[in-house]
């Protein structure tokens, strides 16, 4: 059975559309990217991500020791090198992003 990914689960990741910025919740990406890796979605998970960020301008890593795990790092870093390859701005905060749920 493959999951297909919720569109409202990446909404929930803080977008700010006024300005083009997101607070995006490196625990909450590494717990979908594990979730990928039983159904075999992790392309499509990255790949919806990287979507959702086209438009965006800046981007602020909450708790980014998420980071440190290479596999995860790995499928996350070549969307970040786009973003900041059209003039994005990546920050990092060791915060806990908020949970809207």
């Amino acid at each position: 059975m493959t999951q297909t990914l919720n569109r409202r689960d990446l909404l929930l990741l803080g977008i700010n559309r006024r300005q083009r910025s997101v607070d995006l919740s490196c625990e909450w990406l590494y717990m979908k990217y594990c979730d990928t890796l039983l159904d075999s979605s992790t392309q499509d998970l990255f790949d919806r991500l990287e979507f959702e960020l086209r438009s965006v301008d800046t981007i602020r890593l909450m708790d980014a020791a998420w980071l440190t795990r290479l596999d995860f790092k790995d499928w996350l870093e070549p969307i970040l090198t786009s973003v900041r390859a059209r003039g994005g701005q990546i920050t990092h905060s060791s915060e806990t992003a908020k949970s809207s749920h």
